[in-house]
């Protein structure tokens, strides 16, 4: 028999119930999502309220020149939201030629942001309550100020560190010289223009007016090449989710140029695999990391923006190529993984429910922490840097070009069981987050974990090169049974960086309660009401 659910995993959390909820990473941002709850909004009006608080109080994940991604149930179907941001039209290869691989900061990483752009778009399809009613919120803390929590602070001020002499950033950002401790109050007044003009254009003015044109003479004034041309095309596109089935229920992915592909192969193949009874035995863990290993395999080799892709999620879904891929997998061994197709040639999660049915995950990031660097004035917009994740491979799907959209990796998640909502969740935190969906899902669903004890769950996190990294609450035995079977594991304590995550999950009871929890990992906190 299990050890008992509350001893299993020291957490100071647990699962809350209730008829409607908001779980994420930061306390206020939670609070804005259930103020609108409370006062008629659906959860849709949460989504956005609770994004746009995020993009203040954990400036080093999000900002409002972050990308976005969502997924909504309306009641009888699962709706997909593209707002990742594509390149400028003067990106040619021949722009980065001589280097080997993209820049990391800097103008030249700074694709179109789309966080914005999916605000509004979610308003206007889904919306019960006025735009700038769920912007209010936000435009309140940018004015009054807020504390800093612990989390941010402690990534607020190792990104300072490298960030300081990039453009703009030390002016917003680092407040007196350095970055703000935690418990400070940080103001930033910049932000609350910003998003006044924002809800009174319903968006318009990040796009095609004064913020546009605040970015792009910042941008051609650093030697960067963005035009209003560029921010004028920029589109936030519907999109259908990929789906795939495993232990008995759907699961929901953003199609690629997201890597939700890779959560949902991985699933697929643990579906196919003789798990044993203890999720946290050797063997269990084993062959979730050959399984994930695989599924991560086939993503760096085909994803990047789906026009120039080659290689079809309908193709690394299908199911006889599963279950080739799971007959790989030795029971006793670890081994090295490559794709099984050929080809030719920071971040924030956030979850809401409503009275009514509405369900949505959504996810906004700036890549790694506070982005480019870049930070336009007068507003104090901190811009992402997700053109980093080109490659410079001509041959590769995900190289950079005019218009393209990177690889990218936030991803929001959810999941139905015989066509009804079952839950919207998603893992915060760059590589590890298809990564945590695939262990989120497994332990859930195979194995009947309850929702916060599957959140509070150890996880991994396979690196570059094929390393594995655990975390440290992980049982010696474990780690030693693993090295024996010839993985190589590295040691990672769970506070830094964002190593392995931060979940947020609601989950539908089949007596019609919502079940809520949030990643202890983080700041935040579920609520219900």
């Amino acid at each position: 028999m299990l050890p008992s659910e509350r001893t299993r995993y020291p957490s100071a959390r647990s699962t809350v119930f209730g008829d409607m909820g908001v779980a994420t990473s930061e306390p206020l941002a939670v609070e804005a999502g259930m103020a609108v709850l409370r006062s008629g909004g659906n959860a849709v009006d949460a989504a956005i309220a609770t994004a746009a608080v995020l993009t203040l109080t954990e400036p080093v994940s999000n900002g409002l020149g972050s990308d976005a991604f969502a997924l909504i149930w309306d009641g009888s179907e699962v709706h997909g939201l593209n707002a990742s941001g594509r390149a400028p039209a003067e990106w040619t290869i021949d722009r980065f030629a001589g280097l080997e691989k993209m820049p990391k900061r800097g103008w030249d990483t700074v694709t179109i942001p789309g966080a914005v752009s999916a605000w509004s778009a979610m308003s206007r399809r889904f919306g019960a309550i006025g735009f700038a009613d769920c912007l209010a919120p936000a435009i309140r803390h940018a004015e009054q100020g807020f504390g800093i929590g612990p989390v941010t602070a402690a990534s607020w001020a190792k990104q300072a560190l490298e960030l300081k002499t990039e453009d703009g950033f030390a002016d917003h950002f680092m407040p007196g010289g350095a970055a703000p401790a935690t418990g400070a109050r940080f103001v930033l007044p910049g932000a609350a223009d910003a998003l006044r003009l924002i809800a009174e254009t319903e968006g318009a003015a990040f796009y095609t007016g004064a913020i546009a044109q605040a970015i792009v003479d910042r941008s051609q004034a650093a030697g960067g090449v963005h035009t209003m041309d560029d921010f004028a095309a920029h589109t936030a596109d519907w999109v259908d989710p990929v789906t795939n089935s495993a232990f008995g229920i759907d699961v929901h992915e953003i199609p690629p140029n997201g890597q939700g592909i890779a959560a949902l192969v991985a699933v697929g193949i643990l579906d196919r695999l003789h798990l044993p009874d203890d999720p946290d035995s050797v063997e269990a863990i084993h062959l979730m990391i050959e399984a994930v290993k695989l599924a991560l395999a086939d993503l760096y080799a085909h994803v990047g923006d789906p026009d120039a892709m080659v290689v079809s999620p309908a193709d690394m879904l299908d199911p006889a190529y599963l279950d080739r891929r799971a007959a790989l997998i030795d029971p006793t061994k670890a081994k090295s993984a490559e794709t099984g197709l050929a080809r030719p040639g920071g971040t924030v999660i956030l979850t809401t429910a409503d009275r009514n049915g509405m369900m949505v995950s959504f996810i906004q990031s700036n890549y790694q922490g506070f982005g480019s660097g870049c930070v336009v004035a007068p507003y104090g917009i901190s811009l992402q840097n997700r053109g980093t994740a080109f490659c410079l491979d001509s041959a590769h799907p995900n190289v950079v070009g005019p218009g393209k959209r990177p690889f990218h990796t936030i991803i929001p998640g959810f999941a139905t069981k015989d066509g009804e909502a079952l839950m919207t969740f998603g893992v915060m935190g760059g590589p590890i987050q298809a990564q945590g969906h695939a262990q989120l899902i497994t332990r859930l669903m195979r194995y009947g974990q309850s929702l916060q004890t599957a959140i509070d769950a150890p996880r991994f996190c396979i690196l570059a090169g094929g390393e594995v990294a655990m975390e440290t609450s992980w049982p010696p035995e474990l780690m030693k049974g693993l090295k024996a079977m010839g993985h190589a594991i590295a040691m990672e304590a769970p506070e830094v960086g964002f190593g392995f995550g931060g979940a947020q999950a609601i989950y539908k009871m089949p007596n019609g309660l919502l079940a809520a929890g949030s990643d202890p990992r983080k700041d935040g906190y579920a609520a219900v009401g």
